[in-house]
């Protein structure tokens, strides 16, 4: 027994980590990205393969907007004119993305950012994570 309580210890102190995402990081953000996959409360996982749809992020000064696109073969992108805008709060334990339209509002938690991957979590406690998009390049 006097042997599992370090283990216990460990498994509680790997379980708390905090990915560490402060307002520096948020400048990974812009970009494109397309999402691989979608973990629920549950435990289940869906994972996306090829996209149809890409996002795209900018962000500048704590206010930013995500666009949805249509990557095309010859390197450009379909999309609308449609965009949904959000601002960033930042506290000291978390950086959140609000996000407001005519007809909704709601927030998302950064709970991972690097250079090629982030990770959001709804209230709803559904984690969304992205990777950086890389055109399909065929070749000539």
């Amino acid at each position: 027994m006097k042997k599992l309580i370090p283990l216990f210890i460990a498994i509680l102190i790997l379980g708390c980590k905090n990915d560490g995402v402060s307002e520096a990081d948020v400048h990974f953000l812009n970009g494109y990205w397309e999402i691989t996959e979608v973990e629920f409360p549950d435990g289940s996982v869906k994972t996306y393969g090829l996209n149809q749809n890409i996002d795209f992020i900018h962000l500048e000064n704590g206010e930013g907007y995500r666009k949805k696109l249509q990557p095309k073969f010859d390197g450009s992108f379909d999309t609308s004119n449609d965009m949904e805008y959000f601002t960033l709060a930042t506290t000291e334990n978390e950086v959140a993305l609000h996000y407001k339209s005519d007809f909704s509002e709601w927030e998302e938690q950064l709970v991972h950012i690097d250079s090629l991957i982030f990770s959001v979590t709804n209230p709803e406690g559904v984690r969304y994570t992205y990777k950086r998009f890389e055109p399909i390049k065929i070749p000539q």
